[in-house]
């Protein structure tokens, strides 16, 4: 694997073209070789956690998630999402591309950290869900929808990769429109454990397909547990995540090692 961090911290899990690490992404990220990735995936906190409930499982739940998904004031959850997308843009190639995920709590953030970082937005897309959970408060329209912004460098020559045509194949022959529409993360694909913002596999594979080639390297500097990587690994590219928590770490090698060992039998 190549080389992308001036850092004498070692991956804790490390196979044929993938890597994870057990770091703060904003400290790792700073020591990031630059140009050194074609695609990064990034699905950062959302910043949900403020002591409200929820439904899962047909079940009232709270929305809090832990210390990292906490935040003190605006300016903070800017000042952060303006750091890392900071560092990604050192580190992403000139034509590389960036994808990012959220919802309204902090995906306008994100937008504005980008323009402000030198990146120009792509496309905006709507990954609409099909079994969203249901709104217990009653107040509001139910929330059913996440945004994911494409974007590259702000730069003359960048030129970023586009598979045109495998995803109009992919979509019967006809373009595909920047509304995805899919169900939430399969109990399947949750069967090492649970993550509370796991991303269904469909949605990366998706994504990797649209912007990158084989053996091209994917970043996901907050990789949880590890959709991007499986995803990755099954599409032929090499991969790097960076994931703070041990927990979601260790689910993420178990993933990687289930997928590792269907290739080995020849399941995909």
């Amino acid at each position: 694997m190549d080389k992308l961090f001036r850092s004498s911290l070692k991956p804790i899990y490390t196979e044929e073209h993938i890597m994870l690490y057990q770091a703060d992404s904003l400290e790792l990220l700073k020591k990031g070789i630059p140009e050194s990735v074609d695609m990064i995936f990034a699905d950062p906190p959302y910043f949900l956690s403020n002591d409200g409930i929820t439904c899962k499982g047909g079940k009232m739940v709270s929305v809090n998630k832990g210390k990292w998904d906490q935040c003190d004031s605006v300016m903070d959850k800017h000042n952060f999402n303006r750091r890392w997308i900071r560092s990604c843009k050192k580190m992403l190639k000139e034509n590389g591309s960036i994808w990012i995920s959220g919802t309204l709590h902090n995906i306008y953030s994100i937008g504005m950290a980008l323009e402000q970082e030198g990146f120009k937005i792509i496309n905006n897309i709507t990954w609409q869900k099909t079994n969203p959970p249901p709104n217990l408060a009653c107040r509001c329209f139910t929330h059913s929808t996440e945004t994911i912004l494409w974007a590259q460098k702000n730069e003359k020559k960048a030129r970023h990769l586009f598979n045109y045509d495998d995803m109009k194949e992919m979509n019967g022959g006809k373009q595909m429109k920047d509304v995805w529409t899919g169900s939430l993360t399969k109990p399947s694909e949750k069967t090492f454990g649970k993550h509370p913002t796991q991303k269904p596999e469909y949605l990366l594979e998706r994504i990797i397909l649209a912007s990158t080639k084989p053996g091209d390297m994917v970043l996901d500097p907050f990789c949880g547990s590890g959709t991007t990587g499986v995803a990755a690994k099954r599409l032929g590219r090499r991969f790097i995540g960076l994931e703070r928590e041990e927990e979601y770490l260790r689910i993420s090698e178990k993933r990687l090692e289930a997928a590792r060992e269907r290739q080995e039998d020849g399941h995909e």
